[in-house]
């Protein structure tokens, strides 16, 4: 049988490597990285699609989509109130 402190020492571990996901969850450099990732996807699509102006046209899904992320937290809010 495992002893109570080994057990602890593997929650404690545990929830070490939580708090780590849930920081990087809600970190700008997360938001940022995802921001970035997108706009290049959607400034190779419209290039290979042939779009005009793909650098400039690939902002507006861009923001759209940070929006939209950026948003989920507030709606997760009501959801859980109702």
């Amino acid at each position: 049988m495992v002893s109570i402190e080994k057990r602890l020492d593997l929650i404690e571990l545990r929830n070490g490597k939580v708090e780590l996901d849930k920081a990087w969850e809600t970190s700008l450099s997360r938001k940022l990285i995802i921001a970035l990732l997108t706009y290049i996807t959607i400034v190779s699509f419209f290039s290979v699609a042939q779009l005009p102006k793909p650098l400039i046209n690939s902002i507006v899904p861009t923001t759209g989509f940070v929006l939209s992320t950026l948003s989920l937290p507030f709606l997760k809010k009501i959801w859980i109130s109702n």
